[in-house]
């Protein structure tokens, strides 16, 4: 086998097709909608990479903190020999895994940017000439068919990305999970925890306003892709916590009444004064209901690591 395979899953035009479904359906409907994973053009990816420096935003730093102290602890429990990772980007964390595991034989990137899988793999293999890296593109929140590799696997979400999918996605995500495990395989996942609301907020909305800039992109992104006219200045930048479902919602609230055009949809949004577009939730997590969500979807919670902290975790999974 060649050291690096790419496949494409998606349809060339499947994001162009996607972008165009999430803006119909998320701003004809009340409350209005966009969902997050649209924040990630190249500008947007650079933002979200200043937003892990800055020092209000801590789980990067505290899951790295996790992947270097455990890595060792991970790869002794999972033994796995094919490391399968969703929503890869960079696979820059993901170093301290392969590192660590002694007997790995093939990683399996996923991500729908083809441009970011090409790059990874080009500096992982340059590093590690006896891996094979067989990379999908592909949208790991639909069902995915993965190439075979020797077992056991591993499969990694990391970054806390869970928590952007409401309880239904997330039920259905990990139910497809699962459904792909075989007898041996396990699933690391990475969940930030629930903390004091200060905390929680000002991760959302620092100081400097890179994360008000990074909130107002996915606007930028229609904007462009789309032929929209939506004036960036006239939204505000809002993070707030909801104690009830225990996560931290982001907005843009219009300074203003706003008429918007949508060119290549034929589509007219009417914004009220103050009326708010909700962009992301980012569920926060105790370990019980990490323990629920997997049991639901027929997986045992077998191991639980935290930062120093306590500020975020990895769970180490098997299928019951």
């Amino acid at each position: 086998m060649s050291p690096f395979l790419l496949t494409r899953t998606l349809p060339a035009d499947a994001t162009d097709a996607a972008l165009r479904a999430d803006v119909h359906s998320g701003l004809t409907r009340q409350p209005k909608t966009l969902p997050p994973k649209w924040f990630y053009d190249a500008r947007g990816s650079d933002l979200f990479e200043e937003i892990t420096r800055l020092a209000e935003y801590y789980p990067t730093r505290a899951e790295r903190e996790i992947l270097i102290a455990r890595a060792g602890d991970i790869a002794a429990a999972s033994g796995a020999r094919t490391l399968i990772e969703l929503g890869s980007g960079s696979s820059e964390k993901t170093r301290h895994l392969l590192d660590a595991l002694p007997d790995l034989h093939t990683y399996v990137p996923v991500d729908v940017s083809e441009s970011a899988l090409a790059g990874a793999a080009e500096a992982l293999l340059a590093e590690r000439p006896g891996l094979s890296v067989h990379a999908l593109v592909a949208d790991f929140t639909h069902v995915l068919e993965l190439p075979r590799s020797p077992g056991p696997r591993l499969v990694v979400f990391l970054g806390g990305t869970l928590g952007n999918l409401l309880p239904q996605e997330r039920a259905e995500f990990l139910r497809s999970v699962r459904a792909r495990l075989e007898p041996g395989d396990g699933l690391l996942l990475g969940t930030d925890l629930v903390k004091d609301e200060a905390t929680l907020v000002s991760a959302y909305d620092d100081a400097a306003g890179v994360t008000a800039a990074f909130n107002k992109n996915v606007l930028a992104v229609v904007n462009r892709e789309l032929g929209a006219d939506f004036p960036l200045d006239d939204f505000a930048h809002v993070a707030l916590w909801d104690a009830d479902h225990e996560w931290v919602e982001m907005r843009l609230r219009a300074r203003r009444a706003l008429t918007v055009k949508i060119r290549e949809l034929d589509l007219v949004v009417q914004f009220e004064a103050g009326e708010e577009l909700r962009t992301e939730i980012s569920a926060k997590f105790r370990e019980e209901r990490v323990r629920d969500e997997l049991a639901a979807a027929g997986m045992r919670l077998d191991q639980w690591w935290t930062d120093a902290g306590g500020r975020f975790a990895l769970s180490l999974a098997t299928a019951d």
